[in-house]
């Protein structure tokens, strides 16, 4: 089967395409558009297709519209439940009305299209499928919990024989990830994008609150939990977003972040004890929370935990892909990596090149080019194979720099325009990151769990120590990545450090960095010192 998977649905539109059961490609909107997220910032905006990533999914495998066996959107309009707690009505109706018009404002987007080629399928079934359909193992638990689906804001439940048998949902209005949401516009930042901001500004407080907080938010038992609105002024003053953040907001967010960490373990454990699997995996935007989720590896019962790293909306494209797949009879293989996006080659970047009319050079050795300019503590932008699907750089689309000066930690929230309590990340070889970092999973080739740095390493890589000790770092596997690899044991042999920093390509309020003129265009306005743009490089 052809198989096209789209989310169009609240944020994040994007597209993936599987052909017999393997991902070929998938990529979101914004990459294509340049708007942060994909859409206009209203809540619900289905006409509003990831058409260019669409296209170019399809595009990737020389298919045409009209060669689509199957379409799946993310979202069942037939599943929503008008009247619940906290809704408007109004809105409710005109929600389901343009969902239900979907077919044909994606036809519309993609001529050729046959509109009746179009399913819908359940979000969460949808956010499931990308995990456990994904993993690199098959079959085992599987949990999801964002803001909200359809109806309700979680699922649990296993997949055997690549089939996803249901254990519990959480209905609506209860939903961790809409109160979390409510704390980051709470604490004036923007509602459903910023709430990794929070999860930083957590490790800056005292969970003071989580007492109180947790009467109103827990799990009860039964794979559900409690998480209605709730009233976060008591707790500390709304900040407007020019304002300084005060200690009582970080106490705030920390309370809520062990309050979301508590109930997610009381979650997996009943899980575990349903179902008996020794295997976890994640997604949702919850699943993103990449503090919460090295909790549940590491004192929760699974033996193995595994998050997709599109885990938020974007990710249901390459869910419901994989959901209709297997529902054909496709045997669905995991998917290769996060590199899902577009790519090109050596003679099209020299092409850009030169109609950029820059001075570029092709050193013989870019690992060794890149590694002397970190360690003469400059900045490199690394744009490198295909894009990344999800919202971590992961070595394709990064900034690099030097771990062991503190100072650059400032330099690079500077340079992307960030909030100063923002970490970096490290990126490091797999094979030396047990040397580097004690808890969390040794390997995290995705950037979604933090680990505990070693004392001894703490002050010679001060740029990527968050203030609570930890770093979410990224293994790279030398296999699987070899330039990457390389390029790290260049530095090391430069700086005796093993790992770089590693943040994404990019300044704030636009999307990572994905083409060649993009990659000139972030070069030429930032303070960077050192453009790595496949085999060539262009200096300052």
């Amino acid at each position: 089967m052809r198989v096209l998977g789209v989310n169009a649905v609240f944020h994040d539109p994007a597209a993936a395409l599987v052909v017999d059961g393997r991902v070929v490609a998938a990529a979101e909107e914004e990459r294509f558009t340049r708007r942060k997220h994909g859409k206009e910032p209203v809540p619900f905006s289905a006409w509003e297709q990831p058409a260019a990533a669409a296209a170019w999914c399809l595009e990737q495998a020389g298919l045409t519209p009209a060669d689509v066996d199957a379409v799946g959107w993310s979202y069942d309009p037939d599943l929503v439940e008008h009247g619940q707690e906290g809704t408007d009505p109004g809105w409710e109706k005109l929600r389901t009305d343009l969902a239900r018009r979907a077919p044909w404002f994606l036809a519309s987007a993609l001529p050729g299209l046959d509109p009746g080629r179009v399913r819908f399928v359940q979000h969460h079934l949808a956010h499931a499928a990308s995990a456990a359909l994904a993993a690199p193992r098959p079959d085992g638990a599987v949990l999801v919990a964002d803001g909200r689906g359809e109806a309700t804001s979680s699922l649990a439940g296993v997949y055997r024989d690549g089939v996803l048998e249901a254990c519990a949902s959480q209905r609506l209005p209860h939903s961790l990830g809409l109160r979390y949401e409510d704390l980051t516009a709470h604490l004036g930042f923007r509602r459903s994008s910023d709430e990794y901001k929070v999860m930083a500004l957590a490790s800056y407080g005292t969970p003071r609150f989580a007492e109180e907080l947790s009467r109103e938010l827990h799990a009860t038992g039964d794979g559900g939990f409690r998480a209605a609105p709730l009233d976060l002024s008591r707790f500390a003053p709304p900040r407007r977003a020019a304002e300084p953040v005060r200690p009582l907001h970080a106490d705030l967010a920390a309370s809520m972040q062990l309050c979301l960490e508590e109930t997610l373990l009381d979650l997996v454990r009943w899980l575990h004890a349903r179902t008996g699997e020794t295997r976890l995996t994640m997604a949702g935007g919850i699943a993103l929370n990449c503090v919460a989720n090295t909790r549940i590896a590491d004192e929760g019962p699974f033996d193995d935990v595994w998050v997709q790293p599109a885990a938020g909306d974007a990710g249901t494209a390459l869910g419901v892909a994989l959901h209709l797949a297997a529902e054909g009879g496709d045997r669905v293989a995991p998917m290769p990596g996060a590199d899902l996006g577009r790519s090109w080659s050596d003679g099209e970047i020299e092409q850009v090149l030169r109609r950029a009319r820059v001075r570029y050079e092709r050193p013989d050795d870019l690992a060794d080019t890149v590694a002397a300019t970190i360690a003469d503590d400059g900045v490199v932008a690394w744009f490198q194979g295909r894009s990344e699907f999800g919202p971590r750089a992961l070595g394709h689309r990064s900034l690099l720099a030097h771990p062991g000066r503190a100072e650059n930690l400032d330099r690079l929230n500077a340079v992307k325009g960030r909030e100063s309590f923002r970490p970096v990340a490290p990126m490091v070889r797999a094979e030396r990151a047990g040397e580097l970092f004690t808890r969390g999973p040794v390997e995290s080739p995705y950037m979604l769990f933090v680990h505990d740095v070693a004392p001894q390493w703490r002050e010679r890589i001060p740029a990527v120590v968050h203030v609570d000790g930890t770093a979410r770092a990224q293994t790279v596997d030398p296999v699987e990545q070899p330039l990457l690899a390389d390029m790290l044991t260049a530095v090391e042999q430069a700086t005796d450090l093993p790992c770089v920093v590693n943040t994404s390509l990019n300044t704030a309020g636009r999307p990572m960095v994905d083409t060649p003129v993009h990659a000139l265009e972030t070069f030429g306005s930032a303070p960077v010192d050192l453009l790595a743009l496949g085999p060539f490089v262009v200096r300052r």
